[in-house]
């Protein structure tokens, strides 16, 4: 094993939730895209089966209420690597492909706490907060990136599987890019003269339901128009496996630890489209095999660690950035071949949403010997990650920093009962769960998403549940405890007002 710093080893052995003189665990966070509540064996799913993530589970503490920070992937993301609520900062939104970098340089995030507790840091996989500093050049280096925000090394899909453009890009440059071939991106026009999905349908080999209907790349139509790049395109098929792969060779160049490693499946985003060895697997159509897909993956890690005999040495986190999707823009047969399946589970809502099924996430957390496997429904956030980590590390944030991350870690662990006594949800409306209660604040809008047709949860007036009799959210009692309304109200406005919510 590497030597650890004497300095830092007495630091880290004073951490709470560590043994004196322990060596620090590495950190794997696994996190899947569009995984809902009820899309896993070990939450309920019986029509799909995920026996390497139930495993997990069963080696691990299960959460049952645990949140994501958005409904969406972008706030999501940036909500649990800087420790803030992605509303608070406009521009946080979902990004276009050829968004700019939407984390400053140079702020504390995550990886950058890691990386100063003399963790090797890298991320794999999905990335979607933006590269560079305005118009990105994909022939040259591409920064600012993740080195700036505490990633030594990372190998990302930019943005989304559905958005160009679609190319690996490997420690800020495209992996494979021939230079006589250059790239071209925009979201505003076309470039060059590659075929459209709406021009050329006869092309397709996956037909859109909305959207999605702008430059062909491996027989799929995207979002935005690309190109150039044709050595560096990546084929659908095979991004699980090129993501596992990279993300096992991480854990292996960096068995003497301690390391962090962020994996971020594509998985289970659209498009969908599995590797043969799943294509058909599930009977539930191409959403049900990739989750097959996503729960390979998740083996493939946990085999590697096993391998190097690291996996008592390793705390592993699983979760995902968001509720489920099921018909997201493209024709895979998702809805009609959805069987019974149902992937929120008990909740309402999904993906977009303002209801629980949109941010309630499964949430597992391994570390053999210190997390004793079991139950919790403790309320955590992704958010307190930040927060969790640098406390697990020994190390004490700044004024400034994770300004809604809280020290959760002993929810994280399974040695305390409670995690926080309340959170803000960002669906469309802004929601806070303060104990047994659910306040959905008042938002005009449509009721359901007009392509999905997920329920959003917006309503005119405000909308209250008590959680402890209806998790579904169905029974909206806001007229019946006035008072509470008043006091979540008030609470919210103040979380609001104050532009932070850690003391």
């Amino acid at each position: 094993m590497k030597t650890i710093p004497p300095l830092l080893l007495a630091l880290l052995g004073a951490a709470p939730g560590r043994h004196a003189g322990e060596p620090p665990p590495n950190v794997v966070l696994i996190y899947a895209d569009d995984l809902g509540y009820g899309d896993l064996g070990a939450y309920g799913a019986t029509r799909v089966h995920t026996p390497h993530i139930d495993g997990l589970a069963a080696q691990g503490l299960r959460l049952t209420n645990a949140h994501s920070a958005a409904a969406t992937c972008t706030p999501s993301r940036y909500a649990m690597l800087t420790g803030e609520y992605a509303w608070r900062r406009k521009g946080t939104g979902v990004l276009p492909g050829d968004a700019r970098l939407i984390v400053a340089p140079g702020r504390t995030t995550l990886a950058s706490v890691m990386k100063r507790a003399g963790y090797r840091t890298g991320v794999v996989g999905k990335w979607h907060l933006g590269l560079g500093d305005g118009r990105i050049d994909w022939n040259g280096d591409i920064r600012p990136g993740p080195r700036e925000i505490g990633f030594d090394e990372s190998f990302l899909v930019p943005a989304t599987g559905d958005r160009v453009p679609c190319v690996y890009v490997e420690n800020g440059r495209v992996r494979g890019l021939d230079p006589k071939d250059p790239i071209e991106v925009s979201y505003e026009h076309p470039v060059g003269d590659e075929p459209t999905g709406k021009a050329h349908p006869e092309l397709l080999k996956m037909h859109p339901s909305a959207g999605h209907d702008q430059t062909i790349v491996n027989g799929i139509s995207r979002i935005g128009y690309m190109s150039g790049g044709r050595a560096a395109r990546w084929v659908d098929e095979d991004i699980a496996d090129v993501l596992a792969a990279t993300a096992r060779s991480f854990i292996e160049r960096h068995r003497d630890g301690p390391f962090f490693l962020y994996f971020a499946t594509h998985d289970i985003h659209v498009p969908r489209v599995p590797h043969a060895r799943f294509a058909g697997r599930s009977g539930l159509g191409p959403r049900g095999d990739v989750i097959l897909q996503l729960d390979w993956a998740a083996g493939a890690i946990l085999e590697t660690l096993d391998r190097l005999k690291l996996a008592d040495r390793t705390l592993v986190v699983f979760t995902s950035d968001n509720g489920p999707v099921v018909d997201d823009g493209y024709r895979d047969q998702a809805v009609e071949k959805l069987g019974g399946h149902r992937p929120t589970g008990p909740l309402r809502g999904g993906k977009y949403s303002a209801f629980d099924g949109g941010t309630r996430v499964p949430m597992i957390v391994r570390w053999p010997g210190r997390v004793k496997p079991g139950v919790s429904d403790a309320l955590v956030d992704q958010v307190d990650f930040l927060a969790s980590f640098a406390a697990l590390t020994g190390q004490a944030l700044a004024r400034d920093d994770a300004p809604d991350s809280f020290d959760v870690r002993g929810a994280l662990l399974g040695t305390s009962p409670t995690g926080r006594d309340s959170l803000v949800e960002q669906g469309g409306a802004l929601s806070l769960i303060a104990g047994r209660w659910k306040l959905i604040s008042p938002r005009e809008g449509p009721k359901v998403h007009p392509e999905t047709a997920i329920e959003l949860g917006n309503d005119p007036q405000p909308q209250l549940y008590d959680l402890s009799v209806d998790l579904g959210e169905r029974q909206n009692v806001a007229a019946e405890h006035p008072e509470v309304v008043r006091e979540l109200s008030a609470r919210l406005a103040r979380i609001r007002e104050d532009g932070r919510s850690r003391p």
